[in-house]
């Protein structure tokens, strides 16, 4: 009787603390879905003028100017992130994986800089090779992020490895065969999971006290990424409505940057949060535990 039953008991128990599951099988479907998308459909090919930028001033020695320089706001939210993430690390007001997860985006921004200031310094199929493989990166870590705070610490790193691993695979094959439909699926379809994911944020909320995260706010972040894509869209237009002052691409970057907002603003956030949950029970520490009671009632 013991032998019969103790194998359906332990998969009870591990269902019982296992609360995430059901959403851990839903990503991975919806996942196969999109590589399925990316590898069975007709193939999309990269404009002839992609390259072909609003803003084409030099100054001095530098050339397309603006679209270089606007590449710095990244490499600013990148390493204000860090520094706010070690703080966090520091007061133990984030867990490892959520860590380890905004570590890997903030590093992405600062290699954004790199590469896209370096493709715009002299725009090319090339230069846009590396450009794309640095943005992996900074997609990684923050899909992981969403994952993480949407369903769990495990699906978030899940997530983040597959992106990691599908991102360059994407970038190599349009750059073997020119078929830009990986890409465009890895961007727009973990912009698309990031919104369900938001979505998903409350029921997930019950999986536990060892399900953490960061509490971003992943409305604004959608707001700021779909902004930057109208300006990108718009280069020439901005351009020109400006009076030649600046171009959608350079505004883009600007605007893209910012994404980091609310991943630094979450972080702060939970560090207030710690900090404000400490001051009690250091305060009862001094001798007021006869009150303890009292509070609890």
């Amino acid at each position: 009787m013991q032998h019969t039953l103790y194998p359906q008991s332990r998969q009870e128990a591990r269902r019982a603390h296992s609360p995430a599951w059901p959403l851990e099988r839903a990503l991975l479907l919806v996942v196969l879905l999109l590589a399925l998308v990316a590898v069975a459909w007709p193939a999309l090919v990269q404009p002839s003028h992609y390259h072909d930028f609003a803003d084409q001033r030099a100054w001095g020695a530098l050339p397309h100017a603006m679209d270089v320089l606007s590449n710095l706001p990244f490499a600013l939210w990148g390493l204000a992130g860090a520094g706010v993430l070690v703080q966090a690390l520091r007061r133990q007001a984030v867990d490892r994986t959520t860590a380890w997860l905004a570590a890997l985006f903030f590093g992405g921004l600062v290699v954004t800089t790199a590469v896209s200031s370096m493709y715009h310094w002299q725009p090319d199929n090339t230069g846009l090779l590396w450009d794309r493989g640095g943005m992996v990166l900074a997609f990684a870590g923050l899909l992981g992020l969403a994952a993480c705070q949407g369903i769990s610490a495990r699906a978030g790193v899940a997530l983040a490895a597959a992106v990691l691993v599908l991102g360059p695979v994407s970038v190599q094959v349009w750059a073997v065969s020119g078929n830009l439909l990986p890409w465009g699926v890895l961007q727009f379809g973990g912009m698309a999971l990031i919104v369900g994911l938001a979505c998903l944020r409350p029921v997930a909320a019950g999986a536990g006290p060892s399900h953490r995260g960061l509490p971003i706010r992943w409305s604004l972040l959608i707001a700021l990424y779909t902004l930057a894509k109208v300006l990108e869209l718009g280069d020439h237009q901005v351009f020109e409505w400006t009076g030649h002052l600046v171009s959608g691409h350079s505004l883009k970057h600007i605007v893209a940057s910012c994404a980091a907002w609310p991943v630094v603003a979450a972080l702060m956030a939970v560090m207030k949060s710690k900090a404000e949950s400490g001051s009690p029970s250091r305060a009862g520490s001094k001798g007021a535990v006869r009150l303890s009671p009292t509070r609890a009632a």
